[in-house]
């Protein structure tokens, strides 16, 4: 099979639709366009482990991720289709048309673009009306995927960081989610016996639990292999660490979360687009800018 990165744009957003089907029905129906987008890039082999930190530069310098664009239009194309639908932003349920699906994945995509292409072109032509020379291609994507005119540049900011200075951006991150750090572990640049920190964490009223912090600041070329989970997993043991986190600015490879799932204690993975998304939820070292839209309803679409 072609690999998903040598695929022109028709043919990847052909080949997300099943996937995409096929990852809803394991969870349930529901889920954030997020966690979709991350759990089908764990699941297919044959997609690039780390296409989720390969951002690409615009001719206006605007960082951007290719891979949104193929997985928004996948999305798009399912829900014209009736497979899917979108409850409100930045969430898509499968509908029973959906569920019901049990073909191949070329089966899947011919049926539904059989559907959309007509849809599609009911909106060039809209567009040419309205006098817009074509669909802008955010259009179709969500409002959450606007949010990669600051995450690249983000990315780029934590790789410039020096490996002391992302050590310790990494436990004030963890300290956010309230954990105790210690002061006295995994804060020196050397000799930190395998942990960039350490810290305490209540599980309940009575009980705390101990919490390592491994921290990689990677090209994110480089993914985290194996090898890396169970090295900082032996580091957990000489503390006697009950629970692991692991960060990185890159990504794993799908042997390492395998890894980190194995045993008695399951180790968080942080990868790079995590990292992004909770430096944003905890507003760290960030500052939130609320921007307002609208979209227009299918009044405006209606013939006069």
């Amino acid at each position: 099979m072609t690999n998903f990165t040598d695929m022109n744009r028709q043919e990847q957003r052909a080949y997300l639709m099943k996937p995409i089907i096929d990852e809803l029905k394991q969870v349930g129906g529901q889920a954030t366009t997020r966690d979709l987008k991350r759990a089908v890039v764990e699941r297919e082999e044959n997609i690039p482990e780390n296409i989720l930190t390969m951002y690409k530069t615009s001719r206006n310098g605007r960082k951007y991720l290719p891979f949104n664009f193929a997985f928004n239009f996948a999305i798009s194309n399912l829900i014209m289709a009736g497979m899917l639908k979108r409850p409100k932003q930045g969430i898509v349920v499968l509908t029973e048309k959906g569920r019901e699906y049990k073909g191949s994945r070329t089966k899947l995509s011919d049926a539904v673009y059989k559907i959309s292409l007509p849809q599609w072109q009911k909106k060039i032509e809209q567009n040419k009306k309205s006098k817009a020379s074509n669909i802008d291609i955010r259009e179709e994507e969500s409002l959450d995927d606007l949010e990669e005119d600051w995450k690249g540049p983000l990315l780029n900011a934590l790789l410039n960081l020096s490996p002391g200075k992302f050590e310790l951006f990494c436990r004030a991150l963890v300290a956010k989610m309230n954990v105790d750090i210690d002061e006295t572990i995994g804060t020196s640049l050397t000799g930190d016996g395998g942990v960039d920190g350490y810290g305490y964490i209540k599980t309940d009223d009575f009980r705390t639990a101990r919490v390592a912090i491994q921290a990689k600041r990677w090209n994110p070329s480089n993914s985290v292999s194996s090898p890396e989970i169970d090295k900082f997993r032996g580091a957990m043991d000489k503390f006697r660490a009950e629970y692991g986190i692991f960060i990185t600015t890159s990504t794993f490879t799908r042997d390492a979360i395998k890894a980190s799932r194995a045993g008695t204690r399951v180790i968080t993975l942080i990868d790079g687009d995590h990292l992004l998304e909770l430096i944003a939820k905890y507003e760290l070292y960030v500052t939130k800018k609320v921007i307002t839209t609208y979209e227009l309803d299918d009044f405006f679409e209606d013939e006069n």
